[in-house]
């Protein structure tokens, strides 16, 4: 059973409920385990993985990671690009009753450290190539063979029952930049994941014939769960790439015949744009979902005339939400361009005042969330938590409104988040890092348009008096701080940073003047 609870009458004659196990995410591994033992589940490196071999995977890692320590509760952190490794820790984590952490790989070994010690990670596991960028726990490091699967290092441990979890229990924490200077802790339940789920599988049409491509990072919800492991509780197949590349992501969907996969937005143009693409059959795909950014109308039909059986879904989703709270609906893409869709069944969306006031259609304002998918708030940071909420509402901290028929449109973002290459990054972060150089007076970082990446960062800096500033010397500080995305491409140096009568910078007006000059 995969039921949260049942109700059993007491000799009082009330009605209590009785908790059950069966809400681990291996239950479902299981389950088609018992069903479709032989059926294909996972395929990383040419290895495919039946749903027995990898339930027997997960009681197998889970005995590992019980002997290493770990027990209900505790956290597991993992610093690792995409493999099938991942997940056999990702399933034998929640197996143990334990809460998973995945960590973004980029990150510096700063950036690293302060989140396995806020999360408290009683283990950081780490690919081998990563260890440089490892700290902040008791480390396990994993080589090329341990990546395809753990149980090499679990050959001594005996498989590990399943530990008793509740719907509303901590399943993940995942840490995204915020608009302070460091990120914060989202923290998904298991009911956040079960009733995303099932909104997924209403929106997309999910099922266990669904053969989905992950080339984004698992690190990330849109590789993870956008629709991602979904897929699994469906019993359908998931083909991982460890890296993206744009002709190694066709040659998957051709030599597979996949038909749904989650890109983001750079990720889209490099297959439409690679030199080889028409020498493979991509005629399987679906639909593939991006999102992020809004979806110029050029890109949507290059992708049409490339993937002429697929559609390209734009949607909008946090991590706070385990992505993907609204959907582009089928037909609707040109007629209502700039639009990520309208929400999914079970969220609801209102666009409000910064006194919680509720606003009417065509009017921006804050894009606030509600629904059971939705995260019960930060680790450790009530404060943050309280602020982040009108009543039961979520403040997603993003601008946007509601046409007449609720479809979406975001036109801005109110924590000044840049996204580039997929990547979410907090200028106030970087601005933090740029703030410890002492030829420094003042500084604003904004994002601006970029063909490749979506967005990129760009320093826009006053400098202290009889300063000057050397891009090589600029870029040195900040690789050594931050990861190497977020490092500024470009500086320009402005006397003085435009600014609202109460002081505040005004970015906006950063942003228009340094595009209205490119």
């Amino acid at each position: 059973m995969n039921y949260e609870s049942e109700f059993i009458e007491s000799k009082s004659g009330r009605w209590t409920a009785r908790k059950l196990r069966m809400i681990n995410l291996s239950s479902f591994i299981a389950f088609h385990a018992r069903r479709t033992p032989d059926r294909p589940a996972l395929k990383y490196r040419g290895d495919q993985i039946s749903y027995a071999v990898f339930d027997a995977r997960i009681r197998k890692v889970a005995g590992w990671l019980a002997a290493e320590g770990v027990g209900a509760g505790d956290v597991v952190a993992v610093l690792m690009k995409n493999s099938a490794a991942f997940l056999e820790l990702l399933f034998a984590t929640s197996h143990l009753g334990a809460v998973f952490l995945p960590i973004n790989f980029r990150l510096s070994r700063d950036e690293v450290g302060y989140i396995a010690g806020n999360a408290g990670a009683r283990l950081l596991i780490v690919d081998e190539e990563l260890t440089a960028s490892a700290g902040g726990a008791r480390t396990v490091v994993l080589d090329e063979a341990a990546q395809l699967s753990v149980t090499g290092l679990a050959s001594s441990a005996a498989p590990a029952p399943m530990h008793v979890r509740q719907s509303s229990d901590l399943m993940r924490l995942m840490y995204t930049s915020g608009t302070t200077d460091r990120p914060k802790g989202v923290m998904p339940s298991y009911d956040n994941f079960y009733w995303k789920s099932a909104d997924q599988t209403i929106a997309l049409g999910l099922s266990s014939e669904t053969r989905l491509l992950v080339v984004g990072p698992l690190y990330h919800v849109g590789a993870l769960d956008l629709p991602g492991i979904a897929v699994l509780w469906h019993g359908g197949f998931i083909r991982i790439e460890r890296n993206f590349e744009p002709e190694a992501a066709l040659a998957a969907i051709a030599e597979d015949k996949l038909d749904a996969a989650w890109f983001a937005p750079v990720m889209t143009t490099a297959m439409l744009t690679c030199p080889t693409r028409h020498g493979y059959d991509v005629s399987s795909l679906r639909w593939a979902i991006g999102g992020g950014e809004k979806t110029p109308e050029v890109r949507i039909r290059a992708f049409s005339e490339y993937f002429r059986n697929a559609r390209y879904i734009d949607a909008y989703g946090l991590t706070e939400t385990v992505g993907g709270d609204t959907f582009m609906e089928a037909g609707r893409e040109i007629d209502k361009i700039g639009s990520t869709g309208r929400a999914i069944a079970h969220v609801e969306i209102e666009i409000r005042d910064e006194n919680g006031k509720v606003l009417p259609p065509n009017v921006n304002g804050e894009i606030c969330l509600r629904g059971p998918k939705i995260t019960r708030g930060y680790w450790k940071a009530p404060e943050k938590t309280a602020s982040a909420f009108f009543g039961d509402w979520f403040r997603s901290g993003d601008v946007g409104y509601l046409d007449e028929e609720g479809f979406l449109y975001l036109t801005d973002r109110k924590k000044d988040m840049i996204i580039s290459g997929g990547e979410n990054i907090a200028s106030s972060e970087v601005e933090r890092v740029i703030h410890e150089l002492p030829e420094v007076r003042e500084v604003a970082v904004i994002g601006l348009r970029d063909a490749r990446w979506g967005e990129r960062p760009v320093a826009v800096v006053v400098l202290a008096d009889g300063a000057s500033l050397e891009l090589a010397a600029f870029t040195e500080h900040c690789r050594a701080r931050l990861a190497s995305f977020k490092v500024p491409k470009q500086i320009v140096i402005r006397d003085s940073l435009p600014r609202n009568p109460s002081g505040k910078i005004l970015k906006r007006v950063l942003r228009a003047e340094l595009e209205a000059a490119e």
